[in-house]
């Protein structure tokens, strides 16, 4: 077992001496960001132009769901939301701390990434997950 965290997914990197960060990868040729490693470029089409960036931990909300019904052990309602970061790269997770109730929740709201226990669980030989969240910037 490891005293560090796995990371929950490939594109969320955990460096020995230094904060986490999301991943993503950017065309040298037209600038779109994507998570998760790739050749070419889905927007312009462009070969072997991606780049690896370091994603903002700052954003703005763009689309929500409240989720009431998910797979057993995972509590419910939760908040699942698609956030545009500043500087490029749109990714999608769970926004915490906020109420879910669409009347406490703005579209283009102001976001900010968290990084913490991946909701507890573990894999086979014990050891915990690093996740991200997004919750309301204050």
């Amino acid at each position: 077992m490891s005293d560090k965290p796995l990371p929950a997914v490939p594109y969320l990197k955990i460096p020995d001496d230094g904060e986490p960060f999301i991943e993503g990868h950017r065309c040298s040729s037209c600038g779109a960001t994507f998570l998760g490693v790739r050749d070419n470029c889905s927007k312009c089409g462009a070969r072997d132009g991606m780049k690896p960036v370091r994603l903002s931990n700052q954003g703005e909300l763009y689309s929500y769901c409240i989720v009431h019904r998910s797979f057993p052990g995972i509590e419910v309602p939760y908040v699942s939301a698609i956030v545009d970061l500043d500087g490029g790269g749109t990714v999608k997770g769970n926004l915490i701390n906020v109420e879910p109730d669409p009347s406490k929740i703005d579209f283009g709201m102001p976001v900010e990434v968290v990084y913490d226990d991946a909701l507890g669980r573990k894999d086979s030989d014990g050891n915990s997950y690093l996740s991200y969240f997004f919750q309301p910037r204050t």
